[in-house]
């Protein structure tokens, strides 16, 4: 494989009529660049260039060879001037992925503005609950809701924003049945909860002020699932009380169809982490999403 380098000297010797202009353009040594061009004919075989002390030009396949290097170095600078360009403004894609309830209650508040602010860059999202594989992938970032600390898996992680967890029920519900005054008082509501791996089915409350003890409420809960989505709607449809993270009921609340209950105590605790596979060389694209990112998480999360 001939070195690029090569092909950029001979253009310059080429296109200056000789080495001596060309080393003086290129502030390289004549000879260094006669040295070059001698082992780049070597390389392939040929003689390219016809140089005595009177004449100098290229031969019939130094001409030929001549057009394709002109080519070789011309796409080489518009590979060079697209990664600055790049470099210089956000512009591509930037690939994430993010939990669904995550992505269908916050970060779908996020993707407009985004878009509207850099109109180069292109987003393409992916919503699962399933782990994936960040690196191999190729996601840029990947937005995790978690309660307890991540793994440390060598990727770098970025604090987003605190998710508190707050207590629901469905207006009607509320209406219905009375709204809870104390912690003691939801031994007498049914309750709706969030399964997750190796936690048990009561809710630990921690007063917003931190003037009163914490609370563990014990349940047996009428619905027990994974997805949020479902709880939410179980909770709305009266079915009971449930614990769920504020932004992902922040929509209803505002409508009136959820309730906040017991608003001086939270139900929990979680933080929105944003994972990326490397710390250095983050493009500008990349990098103006997580800013983003950062500064629009707090006003979702929060209630």
């Amino acid at each position: 494989m001939l070195d690029l380098n090569d092909f950029y000297l001979f253009v310059q010797v080429v296109d200056r009529g000789g080495f001596t202009a060309a080393a003086r353009v290129l502030q390289v040594p004549k000879s260094t660049l006669s040295h070059r061009i001698q082992q780049l004919e070597a390389s392939l075989g040929v003689r390219l260039l016809n140089r005595t002390s009177r004449h100098f030009g290229t031969t019939d396949v130094g001409n030929d060879f001549y057009r394709h290097a002109v080519a070789m170095v011309q796409q080489a600078e518009a590979a060079e001037n697209a990664i600055k360009l790049r470099l210089d403004e956000p512009s591509g894609s930037v690939r994430f992925t993010a939990g669904v309830a995550t992505m269908q209650f916050a970060v779908r508040d996020m993707l407009s503005s985004f878009l509207e602010r850099y109109p180069k860059v292109d987003l393409v999202a992916h919503a699962t609950d399933q782990n994936v594989d960040i690196i191999g992938d190729n996601f840029d970032v990947a937005i995790r809701a978690h309660s307890d600390p991540l793994p440390d898996s060598g990727l770098v992680q970025r604090t987003l924003a605190p998710s508190p967890w707050f207590l629901f029920a469905g207006a009607a519900y509320v209406d219905k049945h009375g709204m809870p005054m104390s912690p003691d008082d939801l031994a007498d509501h049914p309750s709706l909860f969030m399964m997750r791996t190796g936690v048990l089915p009561r809710w630990r409350l921690r007063h917003v002020a931190g003037t009163r003890p914490d609370v563990v409420v014990s349940l047996s809960p009428r619905l027990v699932s994974d997805d949020m989505v479902s709880l939410k709607q179980a909770a709305v449809e009266g079915c009971g009380i449930v614990a769920l993270p504020g932004y992902v009921c922040r929509d209803m609340v505002a409508t009136g169809s959820l309730r906040r209950v017991l608003p001086e105590w939270l139900a929990g605790e979680s933080t929105i982490t944003a994972l990326l596979p490397y710390r250095q060389g983050l493009l500008p694209s990349v990098r103006v999403f997580l800013e983003h990112l950062a500064t629009e998480f707090p006003k979702v999360v929060l209630m």
